[in-house]
């Protein structure tokens, strides 16, 4: 736990909530601030492109990209004179595919040694696999990646970020795990509610739902399994929710059964979003209920296991070069999901693919012995550099184990830390098992399950 970390533990909900919105005064001008705009009216603007068009647009932008590549370490080094070739003829399929465990354990061989942007931003992903991966910003790629945010998923659901909305995410709002509430932090200056992922039980959701009412909350957006959760908890007690516009779930699959649960809920749309903390790829859902890529975030391509490209309705591992980010560029990026193109053209008629399904981005939900429901544990391996893989195993409701593939310098303190953090969501009355292995196995598209649950229910 960081000394930030410390200090926010210790103070009393009000004096967090003023904390949050100090910072959320930085926090908003470092993704707002600056050439924002200009990037947001960009996006609008390539709406309109056409298939051609579109083609011409990667083709440029991927030069673009190859030439900040060849000023890293990493490409300088790996790329042979003949892929260097391939790569300014944009010839894709001759370029090597790139896989997490490079990036992993030398993320600043992927940064441009030419420029020395200021302040670097870091953020951290353990992704479906349960490993931590730095992906390093600039201001620019940050605001860069909001514009898209705002055009391509929020107006296209009728919402904006200047509207109040509530969020579900890996924040540790409230670190009190047996905290009596509230279960929320407020950001005053995007007046944007805080939740916490981690105490949602029966006892609990009618205090989340007097949050949307306190702030008036007009929009959501976080994990699909909170919201899928908080609304089976919403409709079991008949709670009464306030008006909604629309929510937008992020990270994780959203199931057909999921969304029409939410939806009867909170009595609003569902939209779903795709994308990765690296911003490898950006897809969302438009008015007509398809999940478009952007072609201007990255180049996707969906491939079987002998690299040839998928026939649309044809499930392959899904492959991206983000066009988006060229200060640590990432060229044929493996992310580890599986996907397939819609064969159908979009009625909404914009020239955008579309992905017909997302396969295996859902994580099985931890359920505390209060009942308490809760998904992605990213905080328990973040931050850790002697731990190079991990997996949540949930033997029973009182029993976790937690398997670790060991760094150097793996010791004690490192097991203390995992137990602690794993007692700060779940409650102490949970029993934490670490299990050192070598590796931890492998499912067919080569990554595992960072949360395995043993519950029968």
């Amino acid at each position: 736990m960081s000394k930030t970390d410390s200090i926010y533990k210790s103070l009393p909900p009000a004096i967090q909530n003023i904390a949050v919105s100090i910072y959320g005064i930085y926090w908003h001008w470092l993704r707002f601030g600056g050439n924002y705009v200009s990037f947001e009216n960009q996006y609008a603007q390539r709406e309109k492109l056409t298939q051609r068009e579109w083609n011409d647009y990667q083709r440029n932008q991927f030069k673009v990209l190859c030439l900040s590549a060849l000023r890293t370490t990493y490409y300088k080094r790996t790329w042979s004179s003949n892929e260097v070739k391939a790569a300014e003829n944009f010839d894709l399929s001759a370029l090597p595919l790139l896989d997490k465990n490079p990036i992993r354990s030398n993320p600043t061989d992927f940064v441009r040694t030419d420029v020395n942007p200021f302040p670097k931003l870091k953020f951290y992903t353990s992704g479906s696999t349960g490993t931590p991966l730095t992906t390093i910003w600039t201001i620019s790629e940050l605001r860069d990646s909001l514009a898209v945010r705002q055009t391509r998923s929020a107006k296209w659901a009728g919402v904006s970020y200047s509207l109040p909305r509530a969020t579900f995410s890996g924040r540790m709002v409230e670190p009190d795990p047996d905290s009596k509430g509230p279960y929320y932090r407020f950001n005053a200056v995007e007046r944007q509610v805080y939740f916490s992922a981690f105490h949602l039980k029966p006892e609990t959701a009618s205090s989340y739902i007097e949050a949307l009412k306190k702030h008036k909350i007009e929009w959501m957006t976080g994990y699909a399994n909170s919201f899928y959760i908080l609304a089976k908890f919403v409709l079991d007690q008949k709670i009464i929710v306030p008006p909604i516009k629309a929510i937008i779930t992020t990270s994780e699959k959203l199931t057909a059964e999921m969304r029409s649960v939410i939806q009867q809920a909170f009595n609003c749309r569902v939209f779903e979003e795709y994308s990765t903390v690296e911003n490898a790829l950006f897809a969302s859902e438009c008015e007509q209920g398809r999940l478009h890529i952007s072609p201007d975030v990255g180049i996707v391509e969906i491939l079987r296991p002998d690299g040839s490209p998928c026939e649309p309705g044809e499930v392959g591992e899904v492959v991206t070069t983000c066009l988006m980010r060229t200060y640590q560029p990432f060229i044929r990026y493996r992310l580890g999901d599986l996907a397939c193109w819609d064969p159908d053209p979009c009625p909404c008629g914009r020239q955008m693919p579309v992905i017909k399904e997302v396969v295996g981005r859902i994580e099985d939900v931890v359920v505390g012995p209060d009942g308490r429901q809760m998904v992605r544990f990213h905080g328990i391996f973040t931050g850790q550099p002697h731990i190079r893989e991990g997996q949540i195993i949930q033997e029973s409701l009182s029993q976790i184990t937690v398997k670790i593939v060991p760094e150097k310098g793996f010791d004690q303190s490192d097991i203390i830390e995992i137990t602690k953090r794993v007692n700060q969501r779940l409650g102490e009355r949970v029993k934490v098992s670490v299990d050192v292995v070598d590796s931890i196995p492998r499912t067919r598209s080569g990554k595992f399950k960072a949360v395995i649950s043993k519950l029968s229910n």
